[in-house]
């Protein structure tokens, strides 16, 4: 298979004129400054290596809307509503949680990552704790909700890294309760054994596309020792461990006055930080975190779209990339599909916090957006340009509306700071084309099957 690129990003630099080879799955050159061979399918724009997309919740993308539907009330018509935060949000979210089932959530998954695609992104890491019915009983397949999103990768025609949650508690020293019930295994040897289950049905399963990660939901839901267990399973299979991390101050709050230790410090005496640990948000953070996180070299995933949308506040990046810890990006609860948008907001939101600009390179949040966020997910062979990686190509237009410019000397800046998902024009991953022109090859109707998707969860909510 042949590919030329007009102009691509190949890590340090944008080359023009490159032909980009493959066989099967892999690369096998990639060779800048060439003239195109005859009958090559040429790439116009700026081709770059598959963006990661770190953290995901599928299942929220029902919420887009809904969840910012908070009607104003009128001068003089009551009393002033309450504000909105990450609390009440999470009200609405598990009225979703407690409704979908299997195939509710494979045809939702599915159109998610079938917009994911069209995005330019070709692996998600799927952080996911739907396991059981609503109440807590184990479907006759223990796994039957983590298979539907492998399934639904597959129908979308992208790779997965499912991060199997272990969530145990409703709070620090509270049960799990009403929707909460069917996140939880009991104990995290029955979370060991339901998820030993899926990694070798999966990773030794001949399911290339997939792989099987673990998360700890949070301090929050995961006690110490049982804290040591998972991060443990992780260890003993070199797989990724997620967990979110202070997206909020009253989980910090909470963290010290049970154990006297702020969550990040928690996370070290229980041996879960390290170089394939990922914290995601980490959004409030003392400076002993920050250093705990860097000299550990324990990953990061901002996630700013989300992280504004509730009103979570901005986390310091800038000093998490500083202390040693790789940044990767997520879309989280899908307020919106789009990593360009992720990797610009890092570097808006610390203008914003220090009224300076230039903080991030244009270079460093494309590796946020591609490598490091395959690295993340336990796909250290995706995320380049180069021989034996991969073969996932994301094509940008130079000649839209929002990146028609200075022309391909700037090309990444421009992608970066103006580009959207919609000027997303061809995908390939694994060597197999999955967008043309905009289009998706494998789900028709990508708008419609959301619609419909969603509106079939709806109409549980409001029956």
């Amino acid at each position: 298979m042949q590919w030329f690129a007009e102009f691509a990003w190949l890590g340090d630099e944008v080359a023009a004129d490159v032909l980009i080879e493959a066989d099967g799955e892999r690369f096998t050159s990639v060779t800048r400054g060439v003239p195109a061979p005859p009958g090559t399918s040429v790439l116009r724009g700026l081709t770059l290596p598959g963006l990661a997309d770190a953290h995901s919740h599928a299942f929220h993308r029902a919420l887009r809307g809904w969840v910012q539907a908070e009607p104003a009330r009128p001068a003089g018509s009551g009393p002033p509503r309450m504000p909105g935060t990450f609390w009440t949000w999470r009200d609405q979210m598990y009225k979703v949680a407690d409704r979908i089932g299997p195939d509710a959530y494979r045809a939702l998954a599915t159109a998610v990552y079938a917009e994911m695609a069209l995005a330019g992104i070709s692996c998600v890491g799927e952080f996911h704790y739907l396991h059981h019915k609503p109440g807590g009983d184990p479907y006759d397949n223990p796994n039957a909700m983590g298979e539907v999103l492998i399934a639904a990768a597959a129908d979308a025609g992208i790779r997965i890294t499912l991060l199997d949650t272990c969530y145990l508690r409703g709070g620090i020293d509270r049960p799990l309760m009403g929707p909460q019930l069917r996140f939880g295994d009991g104990s995290v040897g029955n979370w060991a054994r339901r998820v030993d289950s899926l990694y070798e049905h999966t990773d030794k399963g001949g399911r290339p596309h997939a792989r099987v990660g673990a998360a700890i939901h949070s301090v929050r839901a995961v006690p110490p020792e049982q804290i040591r267990s998972v991060a443990g399973w992780a260890r003993e299979r070199q797989a990724p461990l997620h967990v979110h991390l202070s997206e909020q101050p009253a989980e910090n709050e909470a963290c010290r006055h049970a154990y006297g230790v702020t969550p990040t410090r928690l996370l070290a005496e229980c041996g879960a930080l390290g170089a394939r640990t990922v914290a995601v948000h980490a959004t409030h953070l003392t400076p002993d975190d920050i250093d705990l996180l860097g000299t550990t070299m324990t990953g990061v995933c901002m996630c700013p779209t989300t992280e504004r949308d509730l009103a979570d506040g901005i986390g310091p990046a800038r000093a998490l990339s500083r202390a040693g810890s790789p940044i990767c990006l997520g879309s989280d609860q899908h307020a919106m599909i789009d990593l360009f948008e992720e990797a610009r907001a890092v570097e808006l939101n610390e203008r914003l916090r220090t009224r300076e600009r230039g903080h991030w390179t244009a270079g460093e949040l494309l590796a946020a957006a591609t490598w490091n966020g395959h690295y993340a997910l336990g796909w250290p062979e995706a995320g380049r340009l180069e021989p034996g990686a991969y073969a996932d190509l994301v094509t940008v237009a130079l000649d839209s509306v929002r990146t028609v410019g200075p022309g391909p000397a700037l090309a990444a800046e421009t992608v970066v700071f103006a580009a959207t998902a919609a000027d997303v024009r061809s995908v390939v991953v694994s060597g197999r084309e999955i967008v043309r022109d905009g289009r998706h090859l494998l789900v028709d109707d990508v708008p419609g099957s959301l619609r419909e998707a969603i509106a079939a969860l709806h109409a549980t909510l409001n029956g």
